[in-house]
């Protein structure tokens, strides 16, 4: 498929100029599968940055690059942001929460080990509180419903969430954060495939969790792993 979009800074910028000193993009990977965690990217950016910065090379929705393409802008994407992290829940939490909560969980784990990264605490001098915006990526806002409940983290500053639709398409810093997010799950389902035999023949190093023919034959004849989502239809 022929890459038609290139995302732009244009919504960021947006948000810069009403006030926003931080700006994170969010993208989560995952949410569709059937083993292993789901997790949501989260890569940040200064307002004070936005003059000289540029949309870094090569990102794109992570859908539409190959896997060799993802894995080589990976370190440079992480170079490009003020600070990313990756928020995950557990398949266990999915089963427990459900998987809009889980999401929304993960992505407050992310912005927890963000704001941590870049010095933000929360307690900033109150004539220059630190405004932190976010951009997610679908028509859902999951983290604000997350905010304050028992299972989420207390991170310094709750981002003010603007929900864009095919946000990785359209704005950089959530372009960014899906690569980020998605190689670091592949990664992880590769290194359990590979790691424990027990894994091996649900084949996560070709399907990364996922529902192929092959994945759902293996569940069939194996039965769930302890990483599969058991509250899921599996077979």
């Amino acid at each position: 498929m022929a890459i038609s979009e290139v995302p732009t800074l244009e919504l960021e910028r947006e948000l810069a100029a009403q006030g926003a000193d931080l700006i994170i993009g969010f993208d989560e990977v995952g949410r569709g599968a059937l083993a292993g965690p789901v997790m949501v990217g989260a890569a940040a950016i200064r307002s004070r940055d936005l003059p000289t910065l540029n949309v870094p090379d090569g990102v794109a929705d992570s859908k539409m690059l190959t896997e060799h393409r993802r894995e080589a802008i990976f370190e440079p994407l992480q170079s490009w942001c003020a600070a990313w992290a990756i928020g995950q829940a557990s398949n266990r939490e999915i089963d427990e929460w459900g998987i809009g909560y889980a999401l929304g969980v993960a992505a407050l784990r992310a912005v927890d080990d963000l704001e941590q990264t870049l010095g933000i605490t929360g307690q900033e001098s109150a004539g220059s509180p630190v405004a932190v915006a976010g951009i997610l990526d679908g028509p859902y806002d999951y983290i604000t419903k997350a905010l304050g409940t028992f299972d989420a983290p207390a991170v310094p500053v709750a981002p003010a969430i603007v929900t864009k639709v095919k946000g990785d398409r359209h704005c950089a810093t959530v372009a960014t954060a899906a690569v980020l997010a998605k190689v670091t799950r592949d990664r992880l389902m590769v290194d359990l495939a590979h790691g424990d035999p027990a894994y091996a023949p649900y084949a996560w190093d070709h399907n990364k969790g996922y529902g192929s023919a092959a994945h759902r034959d293996a569940i069939a004849e194996y039965g769930p792993s302890d990483l599969h989502r058991v509250s899921w239809k599996l077979a």
